[in-house]
């Protein structure tokens, strides 16, 4: 840590002002003390011991304010070294206005994707899928899970299904889904989107990078083509630290 402890941490100022737990003033200090630049990426924050001496706090109180940091992504764990400033992340927005793939919307951003494919091929439908795509007994389902990147930063796990009659071979999908499914005549045109909050669990929490616990988005999607035919559907959970849906709301006219 390059910048003194003593110019980060003050004990008078934890055990004066605005009534509240300690713990929550402490994690506040540190909170502004990364945001600030006092403690920037990579730095190592002192020993639980040591914070709680300077504070004159209980190290019970250290734990916790530090825990709450961890879960929140701005400080990281690290087994054997220590605790560490995490590198900052920069929300991605979508809006809740478009019907766009994942690929379309980053590269408007200028930014750069890729997939780790988890799963994909043809398969048998469960029940579930066999209600939503409106698939008969011996209908297939094409199944595609991946992990999704833009920028070298995992921000989502998606799996879609969809008709093989709508994509006969998964392994055609190289980057945008919908770009895919363009070329057989089928891109959606409407979707209705269900989005709930979601505490990441491992595999999830560890392949997205985050610890377990991390508040994220998990989002359910139904896509239509022009005939009204279901087309797709996609569940996904997103980084809730890295991801915001904004939507655009205006004033109806009476």
């Amino acid at each position: 840590m390059t910048t003194p402890l003593t110019t980060i941490l003050s004990p008078e100022s934890l055990q004066s002002g605005v009534p509240g737990p300690l713990y929550v003033k402490l994690r506040q200090t540190l909170e502004e003390a990364i945001t600030s630049g006092k403690l920037n990426y990579g730095d190592a924050l002192p020993a639980e011991r040591d914070l709680a001496d300077h504070a004159h706090v209980s190290r019970v109180t250290v734990r916790k304010a530090v825990d709450d940091l961890v879960k929140d992504g701005l400080l990281v764990r690290r087994h054997g070294s220590g605790t560490f400033v995490a590198k900052p992340v920069s929300k991605v927005q979508q809006s809740l206005s478009r019907l766009t793939s994942f690929t379309e919307d980053m590269a408007r951003r200028g930014l750069t994707t890729r997939a780790e494919w988890l799963d994909r091929g043809l398969f048998h439908p469960s029940p579930d899928e066999m209600m939503m795509l409106g698939l008969p007994p011996d209908g297939l389902v094409a199944r595609l899970g991946r992990l999704r990147v833009a920028d070298d930063m995992p921000l989502a796990i998606e799996r879609a299904c969809i008709s093989s009659e709508f994509l006969p071979d998964p392994m055609q999908v190289q980057g945008s889904l919908y770009a895919a499914l363009e070329k057989h005549g089928c891109r959606p045109v409407r979707a209705v989107q269900r989005i709930s909050a979601y505490n990441m669990k491992d595999p999830d929490a560890a392949m997205l990078g985050v610890p377990a616990g991390s508040a994220g988005l998990s989002i359910e999607r139904v896509s239509y083509l022009r005939t009204g035919r279901v087309v797709e559907f996609t569940r996904s959970i997103y980084r809730g630290d890295a991801y915001d849906f904004v939507a655009e709301l205006t004033l109806s006219e009476t």
